[in-house]
């Protein structure tokens, strides 16, 4: 029966819930680029929270692992890292298998087979397996070598990290496959208590021929969006490098790479053909390079102290100069050789003579400093999402003196931020006008921001629903790097 009118037909209340705001990028998040046949290039990377969980997949002389030791052995510690995979020779053909739960680990499941069979084709050939007998099997490495000894032209490994059978073919190149496991013609079918079976395995992942490392870089940009410092691994040639860069620095998302140069050709101010000199010659702003004889991946412990700078704390920015790097030996350098460092853009970790060592210039090849690079993608890509937040969540922004007022006022909290965490600061401008700024006037607040009437934009702006131009002149805060000090002694 019915219990009486609606209420909404006196009071009707409707609830429009905000849409939630896009956040900021990570600008400490690093990708470190290595080639140990541990992720595949399907996967392409994984993310990493401790030097722990880096030596589950890892091992401790894998350079993905010394490296990962250099970077969570900043101090402050960083939060996250990802490893990439690259494929600097051509990759095997695998299959993930599906992770086993904890009952179907017991080894109990194994050792009552004496007559395990199954079948699973490897670079397009089926492979029958039978009369695998585990009853001798130890733990579920050991259940892997059994079958792995039975298995010709390709290798099976327990990965008991992630806590799955991985089969490996022993072939690499676009030919090298692995295909799904299946029932055999007789005997106890172990392929769907493997799971690499058809629904319980990953996609199987056709090996690849070797690619640049221009390459690998894209593949990691198109697999995941938030990574933004690139630390290459493995020593690589000043072509490979170049190239890579090249991409960087095309990106239309912004990001950075880095490469630690171990060649005593760096510190010889006769050579011009070695990997800072040429990524200097090139003006590339986007990569920088790092000299150590000690660490070939002397260049993560570079970015990891650069990765802990919150953006969105007080007096929160660094400069790299005067840093340290626990785990890399500093460098003992001549006068002479330390300028030539300097006249190519390279970084450096390196002794002086009070018992001290520092990270110096903390440059990128161009010659911009380091943090004004990391501190200005930040802020352009705060700005950003704090305008497409505004007009997202907005019923409309109008296109009148109004409604740009709206979006000055968004703009003009990211800029008070960049002055609160350092980035910015009161100083005179020397740059061209803008608006009523002339050059040689003061920013007292560190940043300006104009913008001219709606009414002067042109009909065409108009119908395209374009907001007049918006424009901030910033004052860079800077930081001191060298000081001179003079002392008259008077007796």
């Amino acid at each position: 029966m019915a219990s009486g009118l609606a209420v909404s037909r006196v009071v009707n209340v409707t609830v429009d819930i905000a849409p939630l705001a896009a956040p900021t990028r990570n600008f400490g998040a690093a990708v470190h680029i290595g080639t140990t046949d541990v992720i595949d290039t399907s996967e392409r990377l994984r993310s990493y929270s401790n030097l722990e969980d880096v030596g589950g997949d890892f091992g401790t002389t894998d350079p993905e692992y010394i490296a990962a030791a250099l970077h969570f052995g900043q101090s402050p510690q960083p939060s996250i890292l990802y490893l990439g995979r690259w494929a600097q020779t051509a990759s095997k053909g695998r299959l993930n298998g599906g992770v086993l739960s904890a009952a179907e680990q017991v080894l109990a499941n194994w050792t009552a087979i004496t007559t395990g069979a199954f079948k699973i084709d490897v670079d397009g050939v089926t492979k029958s397996l039978s009369g695998l007998n585990f009853s001798a099997a130890l733990n579920l490495p050991g259940v892997a070598a059994i079958i792995d000894t039975a298995l010709a032209g390709a290798s099976v490994a327990w990965d008991a990290n992630a806590g799955r059978f991985i089969v490996r073919s022993d072939t690499t190149g676009a030919s090298s496959t692995v295909s799904y496991a299946y029932a055999p013609a007789s005997g106890t079918d172990i392929s769907a208590l493997l799971k690499l079976t058809s629904g319980t395995a990953s996609a199987p992942v056709t090996g690849i021929a070797a690619e640049t490392l221009a390459a690998a870089v894209v593949a990691l940009a198109d697999q995941s969006g938030d990574w933004y410092a690139a630390v290459v691994l493995p020593s690589v040639t000043t072509t490979v490098a170049l190239a890579a860069s090249a991409v960087v620095e095309g990106f239309s998302r912004k990001r950075i790479i880095g490469y630690t140069a171990q060649s005593t050709t760096t510190i010889d101010g006769s050579h011009t053909d070695d990997l800072a000199s040429l990524l200097k010659a090139a003006g590339y702003s986007r990569s920088w390079v790092q000299y150590s004889t000690s660490s070939p991946y002397a260049a993560a412990s570079f970015f990891a102290r650069a990765s802990t700078v919150d953006f969105d704390a007080d007096n929160s920015t660094i400069t790299l100069k005067f840093k340290t790097e626990p785990g890399v030996t500093a460098e003992t350098l001549t006068a002479t050789q330390a300028n030539v460092l300097g006249t190519k853009n390279c970084n450096v970790f390196v002794n002086y003579d009070n018992s001290t060592a520092i990270i110096e210039e903390g440059k990128m090849s161009s010659g911009v400093f380091f943090d004004e690079r990391h501190g200005l993608d930040w802020f352009e890509n705060a700005l950003q999402t704090a305008v497409w937040n505004l007009l997202r969540s907005s019923k409309k922004v109008p296109q009148t003196d109004a409604g740009t007022t709206r979006i000055i006022a968004v703009i003009e909290a990211v800029c008070a931020q960049a002055v609160t965490n350092g980035l910015f600061a009161p100083g005179v401008w020397n740059g061209d006008n803008i608006g009523k700024l002339k050059s040689g006037d003061t920013l007292p607040t560190g940043f300006y921001i104009y913008a001219p009437p709606v009414a002067t934009q042109s009909q065409a702006n108009r119908e395209a629903r374009q907001s007049v131009p918006i424009q901030i002149a910033a004052k860079g805060a800077g930081a001191v790097h060298f000081a001179d000090v003079s002392v008259t002694f008077n007796r």
